[in-house]
């Protein structure tokens, strides 16, 4: 009985040490990550004083200000109770770059501020100039001045991040300085709504208001992204945040430092997802790649022979399996450097050479402009496309009604104006109705359509039945 009790015990403390290297070895030491990178976390202060523009009697139907009753108005808005707007003030997060006072953080944190204060571990508060910031990335570079040597960042690699690996996120959230949360890689290259040119990661490490800005650190300690952004639908953490990659981020900052603002490559062109309906009507063996619904007169992409229904699969040797990431590999080319761009037209592949200009500036100039009788087979009708709408060389056939039918059913509607059908180009309604006429059944086509600002193809099919 003895040695069987012995034998227990030491079974059961081995059972024991085992469990306890297991937790250890599964959850990471985030107490030494926080201690040792936390001193580099910064508090990013910013405060608004009010604008003229922001007083409330500006929102009131206008007053010439030579009139006599400008004054009187003005003072009469200004003096009502709890409508004189009030500065502003707001807490973020950031994180120092190099000794002599380079720190980084998110645009829209110091975005229309007066002053900007930074706060170090150490209860140490520094004015701060704004070096230069970019919208389009959220990213921004502050300069303080100190006699200390600060305690810096260490950059990690964003080839070596994969999703599941584990996170930590500090920053400021709510005001509350150098909180740490963990999570774990959730996805990668996320594309969002009016970001196209960054390739977020996603993580699931608790981010809310006040992180904004703050870094997102591996295991080693090093940077890999800026947290920069939330999906919520209660403005506070559900599960989903954002961070821009870090080599983003330091291209970014390096053009910051040299120019004070961002230069960007620009193709001009407006591309679609290939969903599997489109890649069956372009004969492609699986959806992949940007479809080009317009290519931009006077572009890069005009000048090098891209044309409308082309399928980039690669640009400068990077391939492209869905349309979300090709603004961020075109953003990070410099404008006048040359590049290979691999599409797929017409069931073939074929190589361009393309030379980048600079992204303009003026959101508009960065999007495609676009603006019968019956047809049975489709269920529309269509005319002649307008004199006033055949601007920059738009041709096709204008859709005057949309009544049930395939082409309803593929997503066309009134106001569209066709331009393509088939992989053929439009040129008036007679050519229009001969092509409907020779459309098969039963296997999808493109059509493509000019709506709005934009251009998109859709996957038309002809029922089988209805021959």
């Amino acid at each position: 009985m003895p040695r069987l009790k012995q034998s227990f015990w030491l079974t059961t403390a081995l059972v024991l040490f085992w469990a306890a290297s297991a937790q250890s070895a599964e959850y990471p030491d985030f107490i030494t990550l926080v201690e040792k990178y936390s001193p580099a976390v910064v508090s990013i202060n910013t405060k608004s004083e009010p604008k003229e523009k922001d007083r409330p009697w500006r929102n009131h139907p206008p007053i010439p200000e030579d009139s006599p009753f400008f004054d009187y108005f003005k003072k009469f808005f200004d003096q009502m109770p709890n409508l004189t707007p009030q500065p502003r003030s707001s807490v973020g997060s950031g994180f120092i770059l190099s000794a002599d006072g380079y720190v980084v953080t998110n645009a829209h944190v110091i975005e229309d501020m007066d002053s900007i204060i930074v706060g170090l571990s150490d209860r140490t508060e520094l004015p701060a100039e704004v070096v230069g910031k970019d919208s389009r990335s959220d990213i921004a570079l502050l300069k303080v001045k100190t006699s200390n040597v600060l305690p810096t960042v260490k950059i990690g690699d964003i080839s070596k991040v994969k999703v599941g690996q584990w996170v930590l996120a500090i920053g400021s959230p709510f005001g509350f300085e150098r909180s740490a949360t963990q999570g774990i890689i959730s996805a990668l290259g996320r594309s969002l709504p009016k970001d196209n040119y960054v390739p977020f990661i996603q993580t699931d490490a608790a981010v809310n208001p006040g992180n904004s800005g703050g870094p997102l650190f591996n295991l080693d300690g090093e940077v890999i992204g800026v947290n920069s952004q939330i999906y919520s639908r209660s403005g506070g953490y559900q599960g989903l945040s954002f961070a821009v990659p870090i080599d983003v981020a330091m291209e970014v900052v390096d053009q910051l430092k040299t120019g004070g603002k961002v230069s960007r490559g620009w193709l001009g062109v407006m591309i679609q997802e290939v969903t599997p309906e489109l890649a069956q009507s372009f004969n492609l063996d699986k959806p992949r790649g940007a479809l080009v619904g317009q290519v931009l007169p006077d572009s890069p992409a005009q000048a090098a022979g891209v044309q409308a229904g082309d399928i980039i699969v690669a640009f400068n040797d990077q391939p492209v399996h869905q349309s979300s990431e090709l603004p961020p590999l075109v953003g990070r080319i410099r404008p006048g450097s040359s590049v290979p761009l691999n599409l797929i037209r017409e069931g073939k592949e074929q190589m361009l050479t393309i030379k980048l200009e600079e992204l303009p500036e003026d959101p508009k100039s960065q999007q495609a402009i676009a603006v019968s009788p019956s047809s049975s087979r489709l269920g529309l009708v269509v005319s002649e496309l307008p004199a006033d709408q055949q601007k920059d060389g738009v041709k096709g056939v204008l859709v005057k009604e949309a009544n049930e039918g395939p082409a309803t059913s593929a997503g066309i509607r009134p106001g569209d104006i066709i331009t393509r059908l088939n992989n053929a180009e439009i040129t008036n309604l007679e050519q229009f109705s001969a092509l409907v006429k020779e459309l098969p059944a039963g296997r999808p086509v493109p059509v493509l359509v000019k709506r709005d600002n934009g251009a998109l193809f859709l996957a038309l099919t002809i029922p089988a039945k209805a021959e």
